[in-house]
């Protein structure tokens, strides 16, 4: 997992020069935020306010390192331009190299090790959790965390809790669940492994001003060795697992809840399985898909909407969307459809929160593409002529990164704004690229929907006119 990403299409300077001067007619809003170090996790916090032009929201971001200065888990505030308020010539004049505005840091965690991902915990936006390279999960309340200043040197910050339960490195595969406080997590030691923080989370959310924050003891911390390089703190509380499931052949890449169930979710790995699971029935598979795909899988996500749809993303470039009505366990997995619009190994894959049959996927090749099952079979010419010879179901292709996104994450506050990170150290030598951005309405709005205001707009112009 962390050779993602060897290779970049040859015209990738071109393919970005092309997009840019589209910018001001496919996007509503757009802000581009130069980072000095690559982030591989990106996340939307809580939104904090809301203004007649803009809301302000928090950000949650990484900094990878190379060892110069600490890895940091980094809180910002991030300024939400409302829709139809940016102007477009505004919105194209950014420079590549510079922060955005838009995007402010607010705290700084020094974090034992680089942060391969973060999720945060929807009952309380403000508990986030965190992997790296080692065996545990960190959980951390940001707010009460202390604000750390990232020098060479400087003490790791202390989790407020750690999660025990991987006998090797859990890298990438984490995941909180929409119903219940439960962390589920994936390692290389082929375990899926489920807690339950409930006895904590009040303790961490209300700690009174009496009693002495669980983050400010940073500077006398006793810290152990674990996996060999990174330093974790020996003195934070830690919780064991309630269940833990094997059925993996190889690493668990990426896990997710069912979103109706705290006791339902699915795993992904690379042994190319997709495997659902019902903590109620004990801890084998309730079915596993043998070969989800020709090659190891590195995400998947279960459709809020819909419980019955789940999307898995892989190394052969492709995204299948699975009915689970339709598995059969032992056998080969069936896909409903394989969407084929990519030219590397997918990462990352969403199911969009403001419409039921739209989701994201992003890849090594640089490219985040919106699509929308709904629209396969349907309409083809009208599709065709936004995007030529698109793939059945691509509506939208991001072309702003230069480099392969590692992550995205659509807003769930702010309807259809997403923002999305790339790791830009093959292409331009180290950093990285954060994006928030949101496409023109006249892209995902019904087409009659469309048309109508358009003859409303002839109508007001020519009554202007005469």
């Amino acid at each position: 997992m962390k050779e993602r990403g060897k290779g970049t299409e040859p015209s990738v300077e071109e393919r970005y020069t092309q997009w840019k001067s589209l910018v001001p007619v496919l996007y509503d809003w757009l802000a581009n935020h130069n980072l000095v170090w690559p982030s591989l996790s990106c996340r939307w916090g809580p939104q904090l306010e809301q203004a007649t032009y803009k809301n302000r929201q928090r950000l949650y971001l990484s900094e990878q390192t190379d060892g110069s200065v600490p890895n940091t888990l980094v809180i910002a505030n991030c300024e939400v331009v409302k829709p139809r308020v940016a102007a477009a010539e505004h919105i194209s004049q950014f420079n590549e190299e510079a922060r955005s505005p838009f995007v402010k840091k607010y705290k700084t965690i020094i974090h034992p090790g680089e942060v391969n991902r973060i999720r945060e915990l929807p009952q309380n936006s403000k508990i986030v959790a965190t992997h790296t390279d080692s065996p545990d999960v960190f959980i951390w309340d940001v707010e009460a965390q202390p604000n750390r200043h990232a020098v060479l040197g400087a003490t790791i910050s202390r989790p407020d809790l750690l999660l025990t339960g991987h006998q090797d490195n859990a890298e990438f595969a984490l995941a909180m669940c929409p119903t219940e406080p439960f962390v589920l997590s994936g390692g290389k030691d082929k375990s899926v492994v489920l807690w339950s923080i409930h006895d904590h989370i009040s303790t961490l959310a209300s700690d009174s001003a009496a009693t002495k924050s669980p983050g400010s003891g940073s500077s006398n911390t006793k810290h152990a060795k674990v996996g060999g390089s990174n330093y974790i703190p020996a003195d934070s509380p830690s919780l064991g697992p309630r269940g833990v499931y094997q059925a993996h052949e190889d690493t668990v890449e990426d896990v997710q809840f069912c979103p109706s169930s705290s006791q339902e979710f699915c795993s992904v790995g690379d042994d190319s399985c997709l495997i659902l699971w019902d903590a109620r029935s004990g801890s084998a598979p309730v079915v596993k898909v043998e070969k989800a795909h020709d090659a190891d899988l590195h995400c998947v996500d279960w459709n809020p909407h819909d419980v019955n749809l789940i999307l898995t993303g892989s190394a052969d470039n492709t995204i299948h969307m699975f009915d689970r009505r339709n598995l059969t366990s032992g056998g080969i997995g069936s896909p409903v459809h394989k969407f084929e619009g990519h030219n590397a190994a997918v990462l990352c894959v969403q199911w969009s929160p403001d419409k039921s049959s739209v989701f994201g996927s992003s890849a090594e090749d640089g490219i985040l593409n919106i699509w929308d099952h709904e629209k396969i079979g349907k309409k083809q010419e009208s599709v065709g002529s936004k995007l030529p010879n698109a793939p059945a179901g691509l509506f939208f292709r991001h072309a702003g990164h230069r480099d392969k996104v590692v992550d995205f994450h659509w807003n769930a506050s702010d309807p259809w704004t997403i923002v999305s990170v790339s790791d830009d150290c093959e292409s331009t030598g180290g950093g990285g690229t954060l994006q928030i951005w949101r496409m023109i309405d006249l892209i995902y709005r019904p087409e009659e929907e469309v048309l109508a205001e358009l003859d409303k707009f002839k109508s007001h112009i020519l009554t202007c006119a005469s």
